[in-house]
């Protein structure tokens, strides 16, 4: 038998931490969330602007990531939408990640927010090392040479 395939669906991803750092390691961990916060996210409205994970006393945390107040939510209990919410994994994925996350120059961010099939709200988060300059001018380089060569090879491929 195949392969079960997965099916998440993006509520939003944090385009300018691949921009910013470079992924060294990727995790998928689960969102301790309320409820007008999840209508919030199925609707699109989350910002990473500058969010990060901190793990503190063997619990991680997300920190900085902005979740608009859901407009047909009650407005008895206002939420924050810039509230420190619960990252929920493993104690060994924690302890792992701590040593890793304490060391000169690396930090943890959030990648991506998405439902998985079951609808649960996951977020993916990446252990990351910070570009300097001559990095990012390198990744740019990079791209420019592979649009030029797909693109002299674009009409050379054609099946007639």
């Amino acid at each position: 038998m195949a392969g079960k395939e997965i099916r998440k669906k993006i509520v939003a991803s944090n385009r300018r931490a691949y921009a910013k750092f470079e992924i060294l390691e990727t995790l998928e961990a689960g969102l301790v969330l309320e409820g007008s916060e999840v209508k919030a996210l199925r609707a699109g409205r989350v910002n990473f602007q500058d969010g990060f994970v901190r793990i503190e006393n063997e619990e991680a945390y997300l920190w900085n990531v902005h979740i608009s107040p859901y407009s047909q939510a009650s407005t008895h209990t206002p939420i924050d939408p810039t509230r420190t919410r619960k990252i929920l994994l493993h104690k060994n994925e924690i302890n792992r990640w701590m040593g890793k996350g304490l060391a000169k120059g690396y930090t943890v961010v959030p990648l991506e927010i998405y439902f998985n099939d079951r609808g649960k709200a996951k977020v993916k988060i990446g252990l990351a090392r910070g570009k300097t300059g001559p990095d990012r001018r390198e990744d740019i380089k990079r791209r420019t040479v592979q649009r030029e060569m797909q693109r002299d090879f674009a009409g050379k491929l054609k099946i007639k």
